[in-house]
């Protein structure tokens, strides 16, 4: 079965579904999960391999932290400082950081350049 990626908003989950195939079923906590929230997404993820993929801010490590309580073997995927979170980061750090995850089976690479 394939993996879900949880992120924080709807930007990112579209940012990383440009670099996903289909079958990697992304989610979104849209801020700081309630209990309610937490307990949607352990369904929604139920038998699948968790990643996670969050902001390096204070908002983004909170959410990560309350996520990983529900999901504690969860994949952490992370973006750099000084990037404006996943929605802001740039495609090939993105695809460097799910590569370093294990989710190459999954990227969507872009074409090659022509030389």
């Amino acid at each position: 079965m394939a993996p879900v990626i949880i992120v924080e908003g709807k930007n990112d989950k579209s940012r990383l579904r440009r670099l996903l195939n289909d079958e990697v079923l992304i989610l979104c906590t849209f801020g700081t999960p309630s209990s309610e929230k937490l307990a949607e997404l352990c369904k929604r993820a139920a038998g699948r391999e968790v990643y996670i993929f969050t902001d390096n801010d204070s908002s983004g490590k909170k959410i990560r932290w309350l996520v990983n309580e529900e999901f504690p073997d969860a994949v952490q995927i992370y973006t750099r400082r000084g990037y404006a979170g996943v929605e802001g980061s740039p495609d090939e750090y993105l695809i460097q950081q799910l590569e370093k995850a294990g989710l190459e089976d999954y990227i969507l690479y872009p074409p090659a350049e022509p030389l």
